[in-house]
């Protein structure tokens, strides 16, 4: 199930004002590029953001997410007929060929049940094409990222036109590493309405992935920094192989 964050219309709405920087996407679309990849298979896609770049860039895209609310959100921009929207996972795809399958963002450590995980990587792989290849992150739990996650640090107040101001902030609720428990709280000033949305992510260890990895057929091409988060974050890039051989 997604995090009220995306399935909640209300909050799924407010969404990309209130995390209008998205240059995180940037090496993605590097990637997509480097690839030379015309299929991309965007999974967790949320409100498609980084599914209507690729589109916008000529390239043929399938978006999913367990949201609703999100794809919703997603079908209503711009650009969004060149998408082939799907509600769901990785797991019940339709038949694919893709040259690129990507989980930006949290996706990656935000699918915290191991079955799903490995049900995931299984998915992926068989959406690729042979020698396509699968790129994702997650953040390194030697660094620690949750001791940022406090009411003091994250707070602030957005003016979303239509909506009005919204204040929001984020709170540690449970430490069970690997497990990481947050709460984001919104509250809205046109109505005092006040909705929270529990997340939980798992912080997995470099070799832990790479293991998992090779486990499902991948082969490890490399693990890259994250430009926005230096020295914070694993970037992998994985690789159907294209013969049993590699």
């Amino acid at each position: 199930m997604a995090d009220d964050c995306f399935a909640h219309p209300r909050l799924a709405a407010i969404y990309d004002p209130l995390d209008p920087d998205r240059s995180d996407l940037d090496p993605y679309l590097q990637m997509a590029e480097e690839f030379e990849a015309q299929r991309v298979l965007d999974i967790g896609c949320g409100t498609g953001v980084f599914a209507l770049l690729l589109a916008g860039c000529g390239i043929e895209v399938v978006g999913v997410d367990p949201a609703q609310a999100s794809i919703d959100v997603a079908r209503t921009k711009p650009g969004s007929e060149r998408v082939r929207w799907l509600c769901g996972d990785a797991t019940c795809l339709p038949t694919l060929q893709v040259d690129l399958a990507t989980m930006t963002a949290n996706v990656a450590q935000a699918i915290t049940d191991p079955h799903a995980w490995q049900n995931t990587l299984r998915g992926a792989y068989e959406a690729l094409r042979p020698g396509g290849h699968l790129v994702f992150e997650t953040r390194d739990p030697a660094r620690r990222a949750w001791e940022e996650w406090t009411r003091e640090k994250s707070y602030r107040v957005a003016e979303i036109p239509g909506v009005g101001s919204v204040e929001s902030w984020v709170q540690l609720i449970e430490l069970s590493e690997p497990l990481v428990t947050f709460r984001w709280t919104y509250r809205f000033a046109a109505d005092g309405q006040v909705l929270t949305s529990d997340s939980t992510l798992r912080f997995r260890e470099r070799d832990e992935v790479e293991r998992d990895l090779d486990a499902h057929g991948y082969v490890v091409d490399g693990v890259r920094d994250a430009h926005d988060r230096p020295g914070k974050e694993f970037v992998f890039l994985a690789r159907r192989p294209r013969s049993t051989t590699g």
